[in-house]
């Protein structure tokens, strides 16, 4: 499939999520690495995917992006289009780049990301890369969409005081000092990994980068790539997609139902909550849809 049917395809999920499910049912199941990548604004995710893509092409593999960007307030839009610091990637075929507005969804995803993340897969990429927004220490929805999460710190962006608190530091899987040639950034290795072996984790899975030059990206990769393959040799990896099924499911529900209690008026939220499945219940019974 080329990318501009990919592309439309993700534009119709995005803006008619009814209509992802019979999208995706004319698609074989297949499944690939999911890598989330996260950190707060500023870090250089966007730079460091940069150079992600390059060692993973020069490997042979094809690679597809989403990167989830703030929304305009007016369009809904994606705001900065994280497309622009990947320019290099633009012409090559084996690599796939989308922005997707977060339209407002708290833990940094746009809810339509389940659905997108499954049609790449099943178009055939090898790898794929998902950029979440940065909004700092909510942002643990994608670890219920990838498989392995790599968490971007920097030296000078407070990221010593994310070692201090639950959250994102806790559902990562690689942990990555990027921008490692600036003043400071041993100062936040060393914490780093004070803070894990604190925890009980594995101090080995933090990397040092600098992503304008490339350093240390090799190691990032070759780090990802053990990682996800262990999980495949494991149930991890199985019960991982399990969960994300559930978390998508709960999702569908919660949009479902939203849906129903736009239509009740009523000062009682149980009541209205009640109303709502009523209507939900009668209309799927009598076969006039409102499913997802």
């Amino acid at each position: 499939m080329d990318h501009k049917q990919i592309a439309k395809l993700i534009t119709l999920i995005e803006n008619e999520p009814d209509r992802s499910r019979d999208i995706l049912k004319k698609l074989p199941k297949r499944i690939c690495p999911v890598i989330g990548f996260t950190g707060s604004p500023g870090v250089g995710k966007s730079t460091l995917i940069d150079q992600v893509i390059a060692r993973l092409r020069s490997i042979g593999k094809t690679v597809a992006v989403v990167a989830v960007d703030p929304s305009s307030p007016f369009s809904q839009g994606a705001f900065l289009g994280d497309r622009v610091r990947m320019k290099k990637h633009f012409l090559d075929e084996g690599v796939f780049i989308r922005s997707m507005a977060s339209r407002g969804a708290l833990g940094g995803l746009n809810e339509s990301i389940y659905d997108v993340v499954e049609l790449l897969e099943s178009v055939g990429f090898d790898y794929v890369l998902i950029e979440t927004v940065g909004v700092g220490q909510a942002e643990i929805e994608v670890r219920y969409v990838a498989d392995v999460v790599v968490l971007v710190l920097s030296p000078g962006f407070g990221d010593e005081m994310q070692l201090l608190k639950a959250g994102v530091m806790e559902i990562a899987d690689i942990y990555v000092v990027n921008k490692s040639d600036l003043e400071g950034n041993d100062s936040l290795y060393d914490q780093l990994v004070g803070f894990l072996t604190f925890a009980g984790r594995d101090a080995s899975s933090v990397v040092k980068t600098t992503a304008l030059n490339g350093n240390g990206v090799e190691e990032l990769v070759d780090k990802v790539i053990t990682l996800w393959k262990s999980l495949a040799e494991t149930e991890r990896l199985k019960q991982m997609r399990k969960e994300r099924l559930k978390h998508h499911t709960e999702t569908l529900a919660r949009r479902t139902l939203q849906r129903y209690l736009s239509t009740v008026d009523s000062q009682d939220p149980y009541e209205s909550v009640e109303l709502a499945l009523k209507s939900m219940c009668e209309r799927l019974k009598y076969g006039q849809g409102g499913g997802t």
